[in-house]
């Protein structure tokens, strides 16, 4: 028996990162767009003809993006802010990656018709993380009055475009409902749903021109399924889902939800006029008894190779998983998938030539998951592979590798005292202020100075051999003393090293972990043409030795202003990696915060009197149902506490963190205890701020003056408009001063400038609360 086999989307990048090299040479001016979109159309052909060859039955377009796909989504319905320029007809590509990174002031005038200044233009829209994944989407911004309109029909280009290559695909849709609920109201407490009458016109045109030229099947993804809904919410799907099946009644809709379960919203799914539904069975396999209750003739595809994570799926316990949905429906209505799209996993494990053949083993990317696909759909035929998946899990269970039984005794004796700090918030900031002795509105940066050519052609010819230790160490400490100096001439308080010998803010400690693995290749899409490359952790976590000591401590003797100790989190490090999933990530968690804490107390003993411990993925990390909510910010609480709270009442404790609705975890945050925490706003226009003034959160805050995901350089003007609406929230004393985060992406002639203008704007601070006070 066979069962048909589907693919919900596929990685955009290129295996050499094709895409990113294309888009980077665009906006560098170095190359046109035809040359750009020549590379896309070969990466578009490329993945559907990677997946015919491994024998998807149901192969989707319309995957790929040159940046986003919600912005795709955007942009294809009208959904462009007035401040672009967009004039109405298609989206051109400048506008396109305007709305995406923004445009200073000429490019503004060259792309969107603005007549601005160098150093005004248009910001980028707000961005923030897809879900609880570690892809970044570009937020839609809708008012009242929006209208929407179809610019150009990709799904159909994208479609039409492979069937000219011989293949029949199935297009994919981001649905309405989820596209209006991840919006952005851009008037208070406007609710972008309600914009769905005049949003539905414009799909049920692109689905009847995708039916009119032979698509028979749709994907349509509405993840926000696995949501919790309001009653207003679930009434909206079930009136699209209504108002398209009656306007293109022949086009067969494939609902698909991912992420999670689809909970109290099954019985609205089950009750829509779809064809087809997909249920993500990795993160929520609890699901198969209530997808026993589906209604006749609806197709059920079943989630069941994980599209978030990289380690080889055991074949035959999914088949015996899924044995009562086959036997209750047939093959018939059944397709097999993966959970999700597999954007979120590399490409080709074939490309780690320098992984050993044991670990190797136990993994499987994009390419490999194709074929895990394939097998479970035609098992009868593929004993082999399902035979080799199991000696392979049971082969990774056993593994001496995995498991220390030294880690696990640690984790055990973990108790309350390891997790608080000597003193409350209001004893250690007077101790602190007395020693680090700082001006009113101190002025810092997140951690990162811009990682140039030189920067990484060094790193290179240090890996490849062609320069010795000796030589690349003597180039970073260049580096460091160059950055320590300029950051001295332009007046920042608190200086940083500048982390040139990092590759990474995750990956450059997983290297000196034990329990972590790497890879060359497995590059995942972050946003646009920012990829990583996740560490893969697959055993017991442990600090063999200390790993950013001595960096610190020859930063420090450049200087007599204090400098920060950098060190990322722990809930930051498991969640910026592939994590085993033979323990609980609770567990990991812990594991990793004793392996943080000890290098935290060894940089306290070399003199460190502040020591930034960055949290940023802590709130991606939050489960996308409030009811989970409580038990993963304990964990994830505990975590920061155990790393951060063994060091004296003088030492000053920093946290950054990213893109966060921070109302929504205002508790957790002040749990943490962070003497200073610096965050993302300026895209915000210090609209984050509102939690911590409702909250009256007592310690100190570094609301970000400029966005570091944009080549715009802000003036000084802009920034002290930030920090004076800043002021409105906080008391001065609380006040840092600070990029949104770190500068590593960035060229030193946007980063220069713009720092400058952010002492400039801390110095006006100073002397208007000067004039306040006297």
């Amino acid at each position: 028996m066979t069962i048909k086999t589907a693919n919900l989307g596929f990685p955009r990048i290129g295996k050499h990162r094709e895409l990113k090299f294309a888009l980077e040479s665009y906006w560098a001016g170095k190359s046109d767009a035809s040359a750009l979109l020549d590379v896309a159309k070969r990466r578009r052909a490329e993945n559907w003809g990677l997946q015919k060859e491994k024998g998807i039955d149901i192969i989707p377009s319309n995957d790929f993006s040159l940046y986003d796909h919600v912005l795709d989504t955007a942009v294809m319905v009208g959904a462009v802010p007035a401040a672009y320029g967009w004039k109405g007809g298609p989206v051109s590509l400048d506008i396109y990656f305007a709305l995406a990174r923004g445009a200073t002031g000429d490019e503004a005038h060259a792309d969107c018709g603005h007549q601005h200044h160098r150093g005004h233009g248009v910001p980028a829209l707000e961005m923030t993380k897809w879900f609880d994944t570690n892809y970044h989407y570009m937020v839609p911004e809708l008012g009242p009055d929006q209208s929407f309109s179809l610019t150009a029909n990709r799904p159909l280009d994208a479609f039409i475009e492979a069937k000219t290559l011989g293949i029949h695909t199935r297009p994919v849709i981001l649905g309405p409902v989820t596209f209006l609920k991840l919006a952005k109201g851009s008037a208070e407490d406007f609710a972008p749903i309600s914009l769905l009458e005049r949003l539905l016109p414009v799909y049920a045109r692109v689905l009847a021109e995708l039916s009119a030229a032979g698509a028979d099947w749709v994907q349509i993804d509405e993840p926000c399924l696995v949501l919790d809904l309001s009653g207003e919410e679930q009434a909206a799907l079930n009136h699209a889902y209504r108002a398209l099946h009656e306007l293109v009644p022949n086009l067969k809709i494939m609902l698909t939800t991912y992420f999670g379960a689809i909970g109290d919203n099954l019985p609205t799914a089950l009750a829509l006029p779809v064809a087809g539904l997909h249920v993500d069975l990795v993160r929520a396999p609890q699901q198969i008894d209530a997808l026993l209750k589906a209604p006749d003739g609806l197709v059920l595809s079943l989630g069941v190779i994980d599209g978030r994570n990289i380690w080889r799926a055991d074949l035959a316990a999914i088949l015996q998983k899924i044995e009562p949905l086959v036997r209750h429906f047939g093959a018939d209505r059944l397709q097999i998938a993966p959970s999700c799209s597999l954007l979120h996993v590399p490409i080709d494990l074939e490309l780690e030539t320098g992984l050993d053949g044991e670990l190797r083993s136990w993994l499987a990317f994009a390419t490999q998951k194709l074929d895990e696909i394939a097998a479970l759909g035609n098992a009868g035929k593929a004993s082999g592979a399902i035979a080799a998946a199991s000696q392979a899990v049971a082969s990774r269970a056993r593994s001496a590798r995995v498991h220390d039984q030294k880690v696990r005794q640690r984790v055990g004796a973990i108790d309350a005292a390891m997790k608080t700090r000597g003193s409350a918030f209001a004893e250690r900031t007077g101790l602190q202020e007395r020693k680090l002795r700082l001006p009113l509105f101190p002025t810092t940066t997140i951690g990162s100075f811009p990682q140039t050519s030189d920067v990484r052609k060094s790193r290179s010819a240090f890996t490849r051999g062609t320069i010795s230790e000796t030589e690349y160490n003597a180039f970073l400490k260049k580096e460091t003393e160059a950055a320590i100096r300029w950051q001295e001439e332009i007046g920042l308080d608190v200086l940083v090293h500048g982390e040139f010998e990092r590759n990474d803010m995750v990956q450059y400690f997983g290297e000196q972990l034990s329990g972590f693995a790497f890879t060359q290749h497995a590059w995942v899409q972050s946003y646009g043409s920012r990829y990583v490359r996740p560490p893969i952790i697959f055993g017991d976590v442990f600090r063999p030795a200390p790993m950013t000591v001595e960096w610190w401590r020859y930063a420090q003797s450049l200087t007599q202003k204090p400098v920060k100790g950098m060190l990322t989190g722990p809930v930051t490090i498991l969640n910026w990696s592939f994590v085993r999933d033979d323990l609980s990530r609770a567990d990991v968690s812990r594991q990793i915060a004793l392996a943080i804490r000890d290098e935290v107390l060894d940089l306290e003993r070399a003199g460190a009197a502040m020591i930034q411990i960055d949290e940023a993925a802590l709130r991606e990390g939050l489960p996308l149902r409030k009811a989970d909510w409580k038990t993963y910010l304990d964990w994830a609480v505990e975590s920061f506490r155990l790393c951060s709270s063994g060091v004296s009442d003088e030492t000053q404790i920093h946290t950054h963190m990213c893109y966060s609705e921070f109302n929504q975890i205002i508790d957790a945050i002040a749990a943490m205890d962070a003497d200073v925490i610096s965050i993302e706003t300026s895209r915000s226009k210090m609209e984050l701020l509102e939690a911590f003034r409702s909250y009256k959160y007592p310690n100190e805050i570094g609301p970000g003056v400029y966005d570091i995901h944009s080549p715009r350089v802000p003036e000084v003007e802009e920034m002290t408009e930030l920090l004076t609406l800043a002021r409105r929230r906080l008391t001065d004393g609380q006040l840092w001063i600070n990029p949104d985060c770190g500068l590593k992406t960035r060229k030193w002639e946007e980063v220069r400038p713009a720092l400058v203008n952010m002492v400039a704007a801390a110095r006006l601070l100073r002397g208007a609360a000067a004039s306040t006070h006297s």
